[in-house]
């Protein structure tokens, strides 16, 4: 999809007050979360999360099939119970791509939407769905999701679910207004040294988590500039965003670990960015003093530090570099007052147990700890994207769907997750000020019951 329109609300779209919803949902008799449902009601916040009805098949509407949501096409595609209805991208050539996917894998041909930038929304108007999943270009998630909702149908998003603090209270607030799933489908979740982690967390191993450092360190010069084609919207915001702007593969994991909006959430933020050098370097280096690439300016510093933190004392370092010559690093660590674990490479050290002050390898404890969603299917995630963590987040949607079970992820971490970008922004431009993360769970966090490790019983 190309870069979106100055108004990036979607066309037709109701926007609609946080003020005024409250109103609606309580004229309505919707239950609202947190400190909503305390100040509106008389009661105290909900206990249970939300869960739509179960479905026999789930049918999907999917916008965006480059290289990603192809990826998401094939996997879905050989999932039990999935019906892949409708398909719509910008370039025809793509949609027909994903339809002869579909079709190979013994399913119906589904319908073809390629009628130019909003035509998703003409999809979600025309067909019968249970789900529109999204894998466009960043400032298209919000508006597409929104549609879907809007249109009676779930949504799922690739990451971040939005590039605005506003666009996030919008998800929030339409998923609430709808009673529909609006879920980000943040892939490093699923990864098999992540879960680990998680169940040692959960078990214990590690003691009471104060600590955690995370991020996205991966050398994107190339694609920046357009040396590898397919991302140039990704360059696009480098040029005039200046923060963490790639935060959720990092701190998805850790925010799990530290029971983020379900029993402590994000409160605060300072960041700092470095200077500008690398990509422009990089463009000074490939390109001959007649291309215009070597004059773009590029206001994202190198390197951008952030740190976070949380309501019960808990604090979090998020590192984004993806202008500089380095080895890919999401850095995955977390600490706590029993242990600590770390990747990159996948190391653990616990108290008592782990020999003098050394690192283990992670390993050590995979075969007490490996959840049983990677020993029941780690061979069936094998061949798709990222070591399989792909193919696991999309049969973890599919499975809890049909279940009419809770997402492992909802609409409140999609929100929390995506904002660190738009809030680090602000404390960048204001010299690394301290800025106030939203409450999207507006104070549900505190009753919101802790996430079991996926997959477990």
């Amino acid at each position: 999809m190309p870069a979106a329109p100055e108004n990036t609300d979607h066309p037709g779209a109701s926007r609609i007050s946080r003020r005024d919803f409250v109103k609606i949902g309580v004229a309505a008799g919707v239950s609202l979360p947190g400190a909503w449902a305390a100040t509106q009601e008389g009661t105290g916040p909900p206990h249970a999360l939300f869960a739509a009805p179960p479905l026999e098949k789930v049918r999907i509407g999917f916008v965006g099939v480059g290289n990603q949501g192809t990826s998401h096409v094939r996997n879905l595609a050989r999932i039990e119970g999935v019906e892949i209805k409708a398909v719509c991208d910008i370039i025809e050539d793509r949609v027909i791509r994903a339809q002869t996917i579909v079709r190979e894998a013994g399913q119906p041909c589904p319908a073809g939407y390629a009628r130019g930038d909003h035509d998703f929304l003409r999809m979600c108007e025309e067909m019968e769905l249970d789900i529109v999943y999204t894998a466009t270009p960043w400032e298209w998630h919000a508006p597409v999701c929104v549609a879907a909702m809007e249109t009676g149908k779930h949504a799922a998003t690739e990451v971040p679910a939005c590039v605005t603090i506003e666009e996030c209270w919008q998800l929030v607030e339409t998923a609430e207004r709808h009673r529909k799933h609006c879920v980000m489908m943040e892939n490093c979740c699923y990864g098999r040294a992540e879960m680990i982690i998680l169940n040692m967390a959960r078990q214990g191993v590690l003691g009471e988590i104060i600590h955690g450092e995370c991020g996205y360190l991966h050398d994107l010069r190339a694609l920046f500039t357009g040396v590898a084609p397919g991302r140039e919207w990704f360059g696009a915001h480098i040029q005039k965003r200046n923060g963490s702007l790639y935060t959720t593969h990092g701190l998805g994991p850790v925010a799990q670990c530290m029971d983020i909006n379900r029993g402590d959430r994000l409160t605060h933020l300072v960041s700092m960015s470095s200077a500008a050098r690398g990509v422009n370097l990089y463009a000074r280096e490939h390109f001959p003093e007649s291309d215009p690439r070597r004059a773009v300016t590029y206001l994202s510093g190198d390197v951008n530090t952030t740190l976070v933190h949380t309501e019960r004392g808990r604090t979090i370092t998020i590192v984004y570099n993806c202008n500089n010559p380095r080895p890919y690093s999401r850095i995955n660590m977390v600490q706590g007052t029993a242990g600590i674990a770390c990747g990159y490479p996948d190391r653990v050290f616990i108290e008592g147990k782990s020999p003098g002050h050394d690192w283990e390898p992670l390993e050590n404890y995979a075969a007490h700890y490996e959840p049983t969603l990677w020993k029941d299917h780690g061979a069936d995630a094998a061949s798709a994207g990222h070591g399989g963590m792909d193919f696991l987040e999309d049969l973890r949607l599919i499975h809890c769907l049909r279940a009419g079970a809770p997402l492992d992820m909802d609409v409140y971490d999609a929100a929390a997750w995506s904002a660190i970008a738009g809030v680090s922004e602000q404390s960048v431009a204001n010299r690394s000020a301290v800025v106030d993360i939203p409450d999207f769970t507006r104070g549900a966090w505190r009753e919101r019951p802790q996430l079991a490790v996926p997959g477990e019983a």
